[in-house]
C-alpha cells in the first residue's frame, strides 16, 4: 500500500506546477532566512572569540567587571606574582588590551581597531605572522595588523608584504606597521593591531602599566585546570576571577548572546523564518486539500480511510519540505561567500547547520501538513453522491 501513496502525493503536487514552484521558492526563502541568521549568529561568536582561542594559556584572569575583550576592566599586576606562588603554575604573563580610533594608511578614514599589546620575549599568541615578527615588534612604534581587517586595505598590505614600513596613526601616536598577521574582523572591531607591551603603553600614555587586562597562566604538564582554577580562585582576592580558556570562550559569547541586543534579534529571525515557511507551506497545502476534496470524499467512499488520506498530505509536505531545502542551501552558500567578502566575517556553510536547517525545514512542514490534515478529516462521500 505504501508504494502506491507516493505516486499520489507527487501527483497532486506536480499537476499544478506553478503552485508548486511557489511553494518551493516560499520554502527556499524561509530557509536562507534561517540560513542567513543562523550564520550571522556564529559569525558572531566566531569572531569574537578567536583571539581568546588563539591565546597560549591553561587559566585567564580577569575583572569580575569587564563585560567582553571590547570593555575589558583591569586588575594589578601584581596579581599575577601572587598567582606564581601556587604549585602547578609555571608561568603568568599579561596582556593589554585597548580599543582606539586609527587612520586607515589608504584613505585616512578613521575607524576601529582593537589594540593588543604583550611581552614578546613571552609569546601568548598560537598566530601564524605573530611569533615570527617578536623581535620586530620590540622596535618603537611598531605595530602587526591584521590582513583580514574590514576595508580597504589592498595597498597597505602589498606594501608591507614587498617590505616597506606603512606609517599611520593610533589615537594621537604615529605607528609603523611593519609586519603582518591574520584573525578577522568581529561585530565589536574592524580590525586588529599587536604590538608589545611598551609600544602599547606609548599609544595609551595614560594607563598605568601596573593595570593588567587579562592575565595569562600556563600550568605545569599534568596539572588539572579545573581544580588549579578553584585553588587560584580561593587563594586570591574577591578582584580577581580565574577561568580555564574554554570557560574564558563561553565568558565571551555569553555576552554576545545574553547582554546584546544583536543575540536576540539573531535568534528571532530564525524564528521568524521558522513562522514565514509554516504559513507558506500551509497555504499551499491546504489549497491543495480544498482543489481535491472531491477526490477525497471519492477515495473515503472507495473504502480508503483517514489514515491513509492524511498519509497522502503528510508526504506531499515531506516532499515540498527536501525540494525546497535545495535552492534554499545553495542560494545561501552564495550568499553566504557574497557576505563574508564584503564583511571579512567568518561565514561559512557548517554541515551541522546546513542538518539543523534541513530539520526545521521538514518539522516546518510536518507542521503545515499538520494543520492542513483538518480540512481533509471534512471530506464527506456523501457531498458528491
Amino acid at each position: 500500500m505504501f508504494h502506491r501513496k507516493i505516486p499520489l502525493s507527487w501527483l497532486q503536487l506536480t499537476r499544478e506546477k506553478p503552485r508548486l514552484m511557489v511553494a518551493l521558492a516560499g520554502i527556499a526563502f524561509a530557509d536562507i532566512l534561517m540560513f542567513m541568521q543562523l550564520g550571522f549568529q556564529a559569525a558572531l561568536y566566531d569572531s569574537t572569540t578567536r583571539l581568546h582561542q588563539s591565546i597560549r594559556a591553561d587559566l585567564v584572569l580577569i575583572s569580575p567587571q569587564g563585560r567582553n575583550l571590547m570593555n575589558m576592566a583591569t586588575f594589578p599586576r601584581r596579581r599575577l606574582y601572587q598567582s606564581m606562588s601556587l604549585t602547578g603554575v609555571k608561568s603568568a604573563d599579561a596582556l593589554y588590551i585597548n580599543v582606539a580610533d586609527w587612520k586607515n594608511p589608504q584613505t585616512r578614514h578613521k575607524t576601529g581597531i582593537l589594540v593588543v599589546g604583550f611581552d614578546p620575549d613571552k609569546p601568548v599568541f598560537n598566530l601564524p605572522g605573530v611569533n615570527e615578527n617578536l623581535n620586530t615588534i620590540k622596535l618603537p612604534d611598531a605595530v602587526l595588523f591584521d590582513r583580514s581587517s574590514r576595508g580597504d586595505y589592498k595597498v597597505t598590505i602589498a606594501q608591507v608584504v614587498q617590505g616597506k614600513s606603512v606609517s599611520t596613526e593610533v589615537g594621537d601616536r604615529k605607528i609603523n606597521i611593519s609586519g603582518l598577521f591574520s584573525i578577522g574582523a568581529s561585530f565589536g572591531a574592524d580590525g586588529s593591531l599587536i604590538t608589545s607591551d611598551l609600544n602599547f603603553l606609548r599609544i595609551f600614555p595614560r594607563r598605568n602599566p601596573e593595570s593588567v587586562s587579562v592575565g595569562l597562566i600556563t600550568l605545569q604538564p599534568g596539572t588539572d585546570p579545573r581544580l588549579t582554577a578553584d585553588a587560584l580562585q580561593a587563594k586570591l582576592p574577591e578582584d580577581i576571577k580565574v577561568l580555564t580558556k574554554p570557560e574564558f570562550i563561553e565568558f565571551e559569547k555569553n555576552y554576545w548572546q545574553t547582554n546584546t541586543a544583536i543575540g536576540f534579534i539573531f535568534t528571532l529571525g530564525t524564528m521568524m523564518g521558522f513562522i514565514v515557511g509554516v504559513i507558506i507551506v500551509y497555504q499551499i497545502l491546504y489549497t491543495d486539500v480544498a482543489d481535491h476534496m472531491a477526490e477525497y470524499a471519492t477515495l473515503k467512499a472507495m473504502g480508503y480511510r483517514n489514515f491513509y488520506l492524511l498519509s497522502v498530505v503528510f508526504q506531499e509536505a515531506l516532499i515540498l519540505s527536501l525540494l525546497g531545502y535545495l535552492p534554499g542551501i545553495s542560494l545561501s552558500v552564495g550568499l553566504y561567500a557574497l557576505t563574508r567578502n564584503a564583511t571579512n566575517l567568518p561565514l561559512f556553510m557548517a554541515t551541522l547547520r546546513a542538518l539543523q536547517v534541513l530539520i526545521m525545514t521538514m518539522v516546518m512542514c510536518a507542521i503545515s501538513g499538520a494543520i492542513a490534515m483538518r480540512k481533509l478529516q471534512s471530506a464527506d462521500p456523501a457531498d458528491i453522491f
